[in-house]
């Protein structure tokens, strides 16, 4: 019989990762809570001209824009804004970096304020 230098050490298996997983468990169930708490408010609906004055200062001064949609989910509660630059437009809508936006589905656009790294 060959007799190992640590015979009596019994491995507990993976009770020894419950702390490990609690802690990120937790952690997760805080963002989930952030997430539910966060409403976004309903922004006034934006006249056509309005919004196409707004699209047409943000392509020409390359500004970043946050466009609410007309979208709710099965709440009741709008989804967050789609915030990027606009990289074109065609007949039907607009690109917000990869995402195509109907011109139908804006309720509201506004520009976003640039922040300087050091603020």
């Amino acid at each position: 019989m060959t007799k190992y230098l640590n015979d009596e050490y019994r491995d507990r298996g993976m009770k020894k990762w419950g702390g490990f997983f609690l802690s990120e468990h937790s952690s997760e169930q805080e963002i989930y809570a952030q997430k539910q708490l966060k409403i976004n408010s309903q922004k006034p609906q934006m006249e056509t001209y309005e919004i196409g004055r707004i699209l047409q200062e943000a392509k020409i001064k390359n500004r970043k824009i946050a466009i609410q949609l007309e979208a709710v989910d099965s709440e009741g509660n709008y989804y967050d804004d789609v915030i990027g630059f606009l990289k074109g437009a065609d007949s039907m809508g607009i690109y917000v970096e990869n995402e195509k936006i109907h011109y139908d589905e804006i309720r509201n656009v506004e520009l976003v304020d640039h922040m300087k790294w050091s603020e």
